[in-house]
């Protein structure tokens, strides 16, 4: 007598290539680990702790662009204008607030950009509530105009006022005064609302209109940064945001400190900056645990289904009654949120703001290599693609100078060849970067860790 098969339980064909690939995700992950611990021991556990941290930075950013790629398809080039959102939350969360500033024209500043918004929102209810035509057209230019010139009036002087206040040091308004821990909340809301915006003007465009918009708004993002000096010191620079952790002269002078670094016989000033760093790994593992557990819960839930589904042929899901659009904007507000938190973290491991800093290369094409490489539509192949990634960019370079130095070791020291590929070995980066990524298209086009 023969018994029907049950539905749940997977067949031998399901079972394989589960187990293979479980095997597969564990053998890589033991892989990286293993490239990490042994940077500690050829360089220094400062190092291999300082490329762990900005790993598990990388890998919330690559989980986050997993979402809108792999979830949904849709394909974002302006994760640095909301990596940039999350470190200008750092700054106005945790700075002081500046209280000169405040009395010379902060008040102006708050109330000039009132009036923008109240111009804007003019503009709009004209155009909802006129009938079309001239006379529509004629009431909206007027509420534009004199509203755009009334908004410069009061905000160009209230920045004037602020941004002369001692800007060698200040010259900007200052935060909330907070713990910076709060910042990366934050940080994720204000990458969450410009994602929004983005979101209801760009999401019905196709998929290259949407890389174009969202990488335009990202400069425009930049661009606001280093020029606006009230909001954040332009390209002055925001330096000695508080820390969410000890400092490491506090610990050098603290007893129970000395005691432990005597207890393991370590330095207490080294052992003082690997301290500093295990902190901010233990509040990042933390973080990204919990975005992987949500995440992996979302994915399995019905919501992952619909999302896979709307990705996979959005014609046929939107025949069944799905709102394309609206899960589109859903996802892409989650996944901007969880980068513009990572962007919060990161601003807070530096301790400094710096917008010249944010550049397309590190915060968007770096990534999206992670992603890729990875396994897009894998939360654990974007986590692995952000280590390992994020190691090869910090160590390619040491490494391919030290292998030219062996390759051109027998020739003579003005070798005009020996000096060029000496001096060629900054680029080694780039290079690898491509060579990773033509080698994963080519052999593994689903990521190292593919979407099961």
């Amino acid at each position: 007598m023969t018994t029907a098969p049950d539905p749940t339980r997977p067949s031998a064909t399901q079972a394989g290539p589960t187990r293979r690939l479980d095997t597969r995700a564990v053998l890589l992950f033991a892989l990286v680990a293993v490239l990490f611990i042994g940077t500690g021991f050829l360089q220094s556990w400062n190092t291999t702790l300082t490329i762990f941290n900005m790993g598990l930075i990388s890998a919330i950013m690559a989980l986050g662009v997993n979402m809108q790629w792999g979830y949904a398809g849709l394909f974002n080039v302006g994760v640095m204008g909301f990596v940039a959102l999350g470190g200008l939350a750092a700054v106005l969360v945790s700075i002081d607030p500046v209280g000169e500033a405040w009395a010379a024209g902060g008040l102006q500043v708050l109330l000039g950009l009132v009036l923008g918004a109240a111009t804007i929102v003019a503009a709009i209810l004209a155009y909802m509530r006129l009938p079309a035509g001239r006379l529509r057209t004629l009431v909206m230019l007027a509420i534009l105009i004199g509203g755009f010139f009334i908004f410069r009036a009061v905000f160009d002087a209230g920045v004037a006022a602020v941004e002369a206040v001692n800007p060698a040091s200040t010259g900007f308004l200052g935060g909330l005064g907070l713990p910076v821990i709060l910042a990366w909340p934050v940080g994720g809301l204000l990458a969450a609302g410009a994602a929004w915006i983005i979101g209801k003007t760009a999401l019905g465009l196709r998929s290259d209109y949407l890389a174009i918009a969202t990488l335009g708004i990202a400069e425009i993002i930049i661009a606001v940064l280093k020029n606006e000096d009230w909001l954040a010191r332009g390209v002055k620079n925001v330096t000695g945001i508080p820390r969410p952790v000890p400092y490491e002269v506090d610990l050098q002078q603290a007893e129970w400190f000395l005691d432990l670094a005597a207890r393991i016989g370590a330095n207490p000033v080294t052992f003082s900056s690997i301290f500093v760093k295990l902190c901010y790994a233990s509040l990042f593992i933390v973080v990204l645990l919990a975005l992987i557990w949500l995440s992996e819960k979302a994915w399995n839930s019905p919501w992952g289904r619909m999302m896979r589904a709307i990705r996979d042929n959005e014609v046929s899901a939107s025949a069944m009654g799905k709102d394309v659009k609206a899960r589109h904007l859903q996802v892409f507000v989650l996944g901007s949120a969880i980068i513009g938190m990572a962007g919060a973290m990161m601003t807070t491991l530096d301790s400094q703001l710096v917008p010249g800093t944010y550049q397309p290369l590190r915060f968007t094409f770096l990534v999206w290599v992670m992603v890729i490489v990875g396994g897009s539509g894998n939360n654990w192949g974007a986590v692995l693609g952000g280590f390992l990634i994020w190691w090869l960019w910090i160590q390619v370079e040491p490494l391919g100078l030290g292998l030219m130095q062996i390759l051109t070791s027998g020739m003579a020291e003005d070798n005009w060849l020996r000096n060029h590929l000496i001096d060629s070995a900054a680029y080694m980066r780039l290079f690898t970067m491509g060579v990773i990524l033509l080698l994963v298209l080519r052999f593994s086009p689903r990521g190292l860790i593919p979407e099961r």
